[in-house]
C-alpha cells in the first residue's frame, strides 16, 4: 500500500502492541489503523479503547483508517477504502458499554467507528470490485479534503455535518432550500447555535471556495462528483 498523503510506498508496519495505529510512512510520518474482513463493512465498525481513541482525535499522529475486504477464497484483495484522519469527530466514535465484572478485562471500554456518520467524501477508494484506482487519483482526492485539518474539531464537525446533509439531498445540483430542509437536524446537533441559516450559508461557502461545491448561480449549487 502507498501513503495516500505523499505517494511514497509501500507503508511500513508498526511494531507490536501500538495503541491505535498498524502502519505509517517513513516520509511524511502519517499513521494507519487496518480494519480488514470478508463481507463488506456495515454501519459500524469495532474498534480499541474508547479513552484512547478519543483522547487521539486533536492529535497529530491520530492515525487514518484503512478499511479491507478481502476473499479467502481467490486470496484477494476485493476492496480497500481509505477514511484521512480528518474525517474524525468526537460524533463518529461510539462509546461501548464496559465489559462484564466477570469478563478477563473486567470495566474495560471499547468503542465504535460509526461508518453511517462519514460523508462520501471522506471515503477514498483504493481498490473497488478488484479494480485498483490509480495512484495519482487517490492522491488528488486526498488533498481535496486536507484543509480539513487547518480547523478546529468544532469548526470541521459543521463542514462535514453540512457536507453530510448536501449529499443526502441524492441530486448533484441542489438549491439552497434543499439543504435548509435538514435545520431541524444541524439544531438538533448544535442546540446552542440560534442561526443555524446563516451558519449553513457559512459552510457553503467554506465547501464552495475549497473546490467541493461549485456554486451555479440563484441559490444553487452543484456538488462535486466522488468516487
Amino acid at each position: 500500500m502507498f501513503c495516500s498523503n505523499c505517494g511514497a510506498q509501500p507503508i511500513t508496519r508498526f511494531t507490536r502492541n501500538k495503541p491505535v495505529a498498524d502502519f505509517f510512512c517513513d516520509t511524511c510520518a502519517e499513521e494507519y489503523e487496518l480494519k480488514s474482513q470478508k463481507g463488506r463493512f456495515g454501519r459500524k465498525v469495532v474498534d480499541g479503547a474508547y479513552a484512547t481513541m478519543t483522547a487521539r482525535l486533536a492529535s497529530a499522529n491520530n492515525p487514518n483508517l484503512l478499511l479491507l475486504n478481502y476473499d479467502l477464497r481467490h486470496l484477494s484483495v476485493t476492496d480497500l477504502i481509505v477514511v484521512p484522519k480528518h474525517f474524525f469527530t468526537p460524533d463518529v466514535i461510539e462509546k461501548r458499554k464496559p465489559l462484564a465484572p466477570t469478563a478477563r478485562r473486567a470495566g474495560w471500554v471499547g468503542c465504535n467507528i460509526l461508518l453511517a456518520e462519514l460523508p462520501e467524501a471522506g471515503k477514498i477508494r483504493v481498490i473497488r470490485d478488484g479494480i485498483l484506482t490509480g495512484k495519482t487519483d487517490v492522491m488528488a482526492k486526498w488533498q481535496e479534503t486536507l484543509f480539513l485539518r487547518e480547523v478546529s474539531i468544532s469548526v470541521r464537525g459543521w463542514l462535514i455535518e453540512v457536507l453530510k446533509c448536501v449529499e443526502r439531498i441524492g441530486s448533484p445540483t441542489f438549491s439552497l432550500d434543499d439543504v435548509y430542509g435538514y435545520e431541524t437536524h444541524l439544531r438538533g446537533l448544535y442546540p446552542d447555535n440560534q442561526n443555524v441559516r446563516p451558519k449553513i450559508r457559512q459552510q457553503l461557502q467554506v465547501l464552495r471556495d475549497r473546490g467541493l461545491l461549485e456554486f451555479v448561480g440563484r441559490g444553487h449549487y452543484r456538488l462535486r462528483a466522488v468516487h
